[in-house]
């Protein structure tokens, strides 16, 4: 009897990638919205066209979503296995539409503000549903494929989300970068009703209340010790002391789930060596990554000189190397293994971070994006394997509790490299701009010395003495973004040595493969808790 005729029938959804690409709308709608808040920042800064934010109502605009977002995450996971995927993410897209609508008619920035965390917890119930979903519908032989469409997905709201957002700034006013989720929404909740089945643990047991709540607190401390410390440095009682708490109350979380008999997450998997290597590389890539976002919008907007369209339009070669190549990651996970696909992909991402070290104020335009497209390359093949590894090793009734591991990792690192990379720019920024701005007035000081974009608004007002003021900025930032680039290179190359000592290698052709997170326990001596 040949291999084929061996083969296991597939257990997939008839109309399963149909449903993929209703999970990728919902999905797109998220991520569109971070990337496209990016580019309305001036706007909504400006007095007379926007709302007339500081920077620090800027900040917070952001922040109050990642802060919701990343708190909330694991929960929701939880919630959407014993409430049911399909509910859970009609609620959420539900939620985000409604928070959106309030946002693009908002009066002043503490109303945007608080419009922004509720889109926050729409936004933690839709991107775990989507992945458990996958997990599902898919056959575990096609679950790889169907990340790797998931993860290009995200390199795709990575890259229009600018260019939407600029088109919209050039012909309307600023609330319409969130009025355009509302259509998307409609429409998103339409198709998740009418195609996707309604899925759930079937025996979901007690509810873990004490670990719910742990998680939630835990979480939110951490991230908004991280935000705390990118605003006001890390050295601050407010930022470090809501760290140590973080870490307590997490590592109390910890100490709950090993004891309970149903415990929202089995942290024994943990000691499986492919689960933990794949969310630690999953956090520090999106620290190098998201870090080096922040600092390339800041060149790319004021150093060059580009406009919300244009320089949308250069992070256009990320999402394509996503695109093209996390489709094609299961193929190339399948033919050289896991650690060979991740470890490149890692060292890619290094490379490209690394390329930053190198550029200059008059560096052609084409090399920024070559960089960009190594690094979408690098994290096309990484994401994928990852988020596949994790998924695998929880059975599909489980599938909302893997979803939200990955995308609380994601969501965390990234926020603490836009921190700590932060961090560093201001910190190395303000070094070098100590005498620059000496002959100004004490106020206007302040505001050159604090950031680049503070430094052109002071220039505008400086007269004759503006053209040297931004001078000396540019070279300021330049200097700070060399150091930082260091820093997410090494992180980078940091996920590259966990994948090359952990992630297993290329199984051999004969070996059957593990389909369940039973087989890929029992190799590491772990004891799946049933819940």
């Amino acid at each position: 009897m040949d291999a084929e005729t061996q083969a296991p029938p597939n257990t997939g959804h008839p109309r399963r990638w149909a449903i993929l690409g209703v999970l990728v709308i919902s999905l797109l709608v998220v991520v569109l919205d971070n990337t496209v808040l990016n580019v309305a920042m001036r706007t909504i800064a400006d007095p007379k066209h926007g709302l007339g934010a500081t920077q620090s109502e800027l900040e917070w605009a952001i922040n109050s979503y990642t802060l919701v977002f990343a708190g909330l995450l694991f929960t929701a996971g939880i919630l959407a296995d014993r409430l049911g995927r399909r509910i859970t993410l009609v609620v959420g897209l539900t939620l985000f539409g409604i928070a959106s609508l309030v946002s693009a008619y908002a009066d002043t920035p503490d109303q945007l503000i608080g419009a922004r965390a509720l889109m926050g917890l729409g936004a933690a119930a839709v991107m775990p549903a989507t992945l458990s979903i996958i997990a599902n519908v898919f056959d575990p032989r096609e679950r790889g494929r169907a990340i790797g469409v998931w993860a290009g997905a995200v390199g795709l709201g990575v890259a229009i989300g600018p260019i939407v957002g600029g088109l919209l700034l050039e012909h309307f006013w600023w609330g319409s970068v969130f009025l355009i989720n509302v259509p998307i929404v409609v429409a998103g909740v339409a198709l998740v009703l009418t195609l996707i089945p309604e899925s759930r643990d079937p025996r979901p047991g007690r509810i873990d209340i004490v670990g719910v709540l742990l998680s939630i607190v835990g979480l939110t401390l951490l991230t908004y010790g991280v935000i705390a410390g990118g605003e006001d440095g890390f050295g601050e009682p407010k930022a470090w002391g809501t760290l140590v708490a973080s870490v307590v109350v997490l590592a109390g979380f910890v100490a709950w789930e090993r004891r309970i008999e149903f415990p929202s997450l089995d942290v024994r998997l943990f000691a499986n060596r492919q689960f933990s290597a794949s969310t630690g590389m999953i956090g520090l890539v999106f620290f190098a990554a998201m870090g080096a976002m922040f600092f390339s919008a800041f060149y790319l907007q004021l150093v060059r000189g580009y406009g919300p369209l244009a320089s949308g339009a250069l992070f256009v070669p990320f999402a394509v190397g996503q695109m093209v190549f996390a489709p094609r990651s299961a193929a190339m996970v399948k033919r050289f293994g896991p650690k060979a696909v991740s470890t490149v992909g890692l060292l890619l991402v290094a490379a490209g971070l690394a390329g930053w070290i190198f550029i200059q104020v008059d560096t052609p335009i084409w090399v920024v994006g070559a960089l960009f497209f190594v690094m979408g390359v690098g994290m096309a093949n990484v994401m994928p394997p990852a988020t596949e590894a994790i998924m695998s090793a929880l059975p599909r009734e489980k599938a909302g509790v893997g979803s939200a591991v990955s995308n609380t990792i994601r969501q965390v690192g990234g926020a603490l490299g836009v921190a700590a990379l932060g961090a560093v720019i201001s910190s190395y920024y303000r070094d070098g701009m100590d005498s620059a701005a000496d002959g100004l007035p004490a106020a206007a000081q302040h505001v050159a010395r604090e950031s680049i974009s503070g430094a052109y608004g002071v220039a505008e007002q400086a007269g004759p003495a503006g053209g040297a003021l931004i001078g000396q900025a540019n070279d300021a930032f330049m200097s700070a973004m060399h150091y930082a680039s260091v820093g997410s290179a090494v992180f980078a190359v940091l996920g590259a040595v966990v994948a090359l000592i952990w992630l297993p290698g290329k199984r051999p052709a004969n070996a059957p493969a593990p389909s369940t997170a039973e087989s890929m326990a029992e190799e590491q001596g772990i004891e799946l808790v049933d819940a």
